[in-house]
Parts: structure tokens; sequence; C-alpha cells
């Protein structure tokens, strides 16, 4: 089989548009019925939910947990959660499966925990929204609002800072399983990363 990627010459929100589409395609290509999108304040999950809007596909967007910027509150805005849930989507948390508890024991008593060894080579190597794509459709799973089996692919979607610049196809896996994820496509990914 042979198919395109959407190779970006940046990273960032000015590439959503770009890869909103490119998933919405992909998606319907392959019968895939859920989506999972990082989405901070809810805006990126609602272009996914309005690009697939009637198409029976599911939009789960995953936004930093509570607490993430400021204690006891989370940054999804009302408005944005509003909307997907009448596109039939859902906007959701979790805690961060590449950070949570261990980048707290490091930040207090240093050194380096496996799972940050695993989040900064994802980073370096294929850039922060990649990283982000695998971290949310993870907390997706965790979060029961996903399929997870063997035969089951989603699409998630990850982005450098704002909005969205990379979207793959994978089999999901639960945290607990880690190494049973698979990426098996890059629809869309910066050709440079973010230092």
């Amino acid at each position: 089989m042979e198919k395109p990627i959407l190779y970006l010459d940046s990273v960032g929100e000015e590439n959503t548009d770009s890869v909103v589409e490119a998933a919405s395609k992909r998606a319907a290509e392959l019968g895939i019925s859920h989506i999972v999108v990082a989405s901070t304040s809810g805006k990126t999950a609602l272009k996914m939910a309005e690009a697939v809007k009637g198409t029976g596909i599911k939009v789960i967007g995953v936004s930093h947990q509570y607490g993430q910027k400021e204690k006891g509150e989370w940054e999804v805005e009302e408005e944005y959660k509003k909307r997907i849930e009448e596109l039939g989507g859902i906007i959701t948390t979790q805690s961060h499966m590449f950070s949570g508890i261990e980048r707290s024991i490091t930040k207090k008593f240093g050194g380096y925990s496996r799972t940050e060894v695993i989040a900064d080579a994802l980073r370096s190597l294929f850039g922060k929204g990649f990283k982000v794509a695998i971290e949310v459709a993870i907390m997706a799973a965790d979060s029961g609002h996903i399929p997870v089996s063997n035969d089951t692919e989603i699409i998630a979607i990850g982005g450098t800072r704002w909005g969205a610049d990379v979207a793959l196809v994978l089999r999901p896996a639960h945290s607990n399983d880690f190494f049973s994820l698979q990426v098996r496509e890059i629809i869309a990914m910066p050709r440079a990363k973010e230092d």
C-alpha cells in the first residue's frame, strides 16, 4: 500500500486546518470510528468534530489535567466543550502519561525516571506533537473513551504548543500495556522539530 504523508514546513497552530483535513480524509478511507485530539481549551477538538460532523466518527478531545496551570482549575473553555458534545464528541482529561507523579519525583529529588526517558526519546526523535499524539491516545484509552483491542485502529492528533501538527493511525493501548501500542501510519508531521 502506498499513501502520502503530509510533511509540514513548521510546527504549531498554523498547521491545524491541514492536519484536520488530512485526518478526516484518512479516517473515512480506513473506516476509523474514533479520533483522539490533544486540545487544551477544546478549540482544536472542536475543529476536528466540525470536520467529521455527520460521519459517525466520534471525536475525543483530551485536555490537560486539572491543576496543570492553576490548582483545581481545568483549562477547557465551556463554549468549546458544549459545542463538541452537541456534535457527538467529548472532551476529557487524565493525568499525563509521560509525566504525572514521575515529574513530581524528579522535581523534588532529582534524577530522571524511565517514563520521562520515553517521553524525551519520542520528543527528540519525532517531535513534541508526535509524543503528544501517543500520550493522548493512552489517556483516552485509560479513560474508557476509545476501544482497545488488537484489531482497533484510531487516529491520534497532537501538536507543538498549540493547535495540531501531527496525525497518526495507531493501535491504542492502556498505560499498563504501553508496549502494545503500535504506530501504524503517519498521516502528517512537521519535517523540522522544535528544539
